[in-house]
C-alpha cells in the first residue's frame, strides 16, 4: 500500500459502530443473515446490472462477505474489499469453508484500494460511502470511476436525506421510533449513531458528486431514506 500525505483522510479510523471488534462482527453477520435476503438482494443487483459470466466485479464495504459470496457464482470473479481487518479475516473463513476459489478479500477501502490488475466491469457498493465526507466522496468516485471498464456499471446504495423535508427533527424521530417497532432496539440505535456521527449527504450533493466525476446515472430507485443509483461508465 503507498504511502499517503499527511492531510489525506483516514479512512480506516474507527466512525459508528466499533467493527474492529470480533464480538460486534459476529453478532452483525448473524443480524444481518436475519435481516436481509441475501439470495433475493443478489438477483435483484445481478438483474439491474446484467451481470455475466465474464465479468469481473468489485464490491466495495463487503462486511462479512455474504453478498460477494452469492455473486461469484454468476461471475468471473469478485474482489471484495473492507476497511475493517476483523471482517476480512471473518469473510476468509466463509470462503474457506466453501472452497471458493474466484472471491479474494482485501483489507481496503475507497481511498486506499490500488488495483493492479484489469478495470472492473462491475463496481458495488452498498451502505459504505456515507463513512466518508462529502469531499473524500468526491475522491473515492473519482477513484472507482478509473477503476471502471468503458460502459461498465456502478451500482451504489446508501443512506441519503431527502432534501425537501422541512422539519428534519420530526423527520429522524419518526424513522428511529419505526425501526424500534420493526427492526429492535439495536437496530434503532445503530442508525442513531449513524445520523449523529456518520456522514451521509443530502440527495442533490449525492446525484450532483457522481455526475461531476462523469457517471452516466440511468436509474435512481428511491426505498425510504435508503436511495439506490444504478450508473454508467
Amino acid at each position: 500500500m503507498r504511502q499517503y500525505p499527511e492531510w489525506y483522510y483516514d479512512e480506516f479510523k474507527q466512525v459508528g459502530v466499533d467493527y474492529t471488534d470480533l464480538g460486534e462482527v459476529h453478532a452483525y453477520d448473524l443480524r444481518m443473515r436475519k435481516l436481509r435476503n441475501i439470495e433475493m438482494e443478489s438477483n435483484s443487483i445481478r438483474e439491474l446490472l446484467g451481470i455475466k459470466n465474464s465479468d469481473s466485479v468489485l464490491e466495495i464495504g463487503t462486511g462479512t462477505g455474504e453478498l460477494a459470496l452469492n455473486i461469484s457464482a454468476y461471475c468471473k470473479e469478485v474482489v471484495a474489499i473492507d476497511v475493517s481487518k476483523v471482517m476480512i479475516d471473518f469473510a476468509r473463513i466463509k470462503v474457506e469453508s466453501q472452497n471458493k476459489t474466484n472471491v479474494h478479500f482485501y483489507n481496503a477501502g475507497f481511498l486506499t484500494y490500488e488495483n493492479n490488475g484489469d478495470q472492473f466491469d462491475v463496481i458495488i457498493t452498498q451502505l459504505a460511502l456515507h463513512h466518508l465526507p462529502d469531499y473524500w466522496k468526491m475522491i473515492a468516485l473519482k477513484r472507482l470511476y478509473g477503476m471502471l471498464k468503458e460502459d461498465g456499471k456502478f451500482y451504489l446504495r446508501d443512506v441519503v436525506f431527502p432534501s425537501q423535508i422541512t422539519d428534519h427533527d420530526s423527520y429522524f424521530a419518526n424513522i428511529i421510533t419505526d425501526l424500534k417497532n420493526s427492526s429492535g432496539d439495536k437496530i434503532a440505535e445503530e442508525t442513531e449513531i449513524h445520523i449523529k456521527e456518520e456522514f451521509s449527504t443530502l440527495d442533490w450533493i449525492m446525484e450532483g458528486l457522481l455526475k461531476s466525476v462523469g457517471f452516466h446515472i440511468e436509474n435512481i430507485i428511491y426505498d425510504g431514506f435508503i436511495t439506490s443509483y444504478i450508473c454508467k461508465k
